[in-house]
């Protein structure tokens, strides 16, 4: 199994969909650009966004296990992925790559 790095790419927030549609939530999200986690043989970081671990998590297994190349050459680098967790007022853009 191999490590695996999550790097918090880029952070959007939705002021004009929050204010519309969203109750409010003091504190949504800890998350910042260029966090880094590592996951180690598929594991979920410790600290990792519950929700966004839910969208990454079979990435990170699949390049855990040695897999890759998603999509028949979507990604430059085929050991790798950008992907977005599933907040659609505040969507965090992830990069994960196998580092070993």
């Amino acid at each position: 199994m191999r490590t695996i790095k999550i790097t918090a790419i880029r952070k959007a927030d939705y002021k004009d969909l929050q204010i519309r549609y969203e109750n409010p939530i003091p504190h949504a999200c800890d998350v910042e650009e260029g966090q880094v986690w590592h996951s180690v043989d598929g594991n979920r970081p410790e600290g990792f966004c519950d929700s966004a671990w839910e969208t990454l998590r079979p990435f990170v297994e699949a390049l855990a296990r040695g897999e890759g190349n998603f999509f028949d050459g979507w990604m430059r680098n085929p050991d790798s992925a950008l992907l977005s967790c599933n907040d659609g007022f505040r969507p965090v853009s992830f990069l994960i790559e196998a580092v070993d």
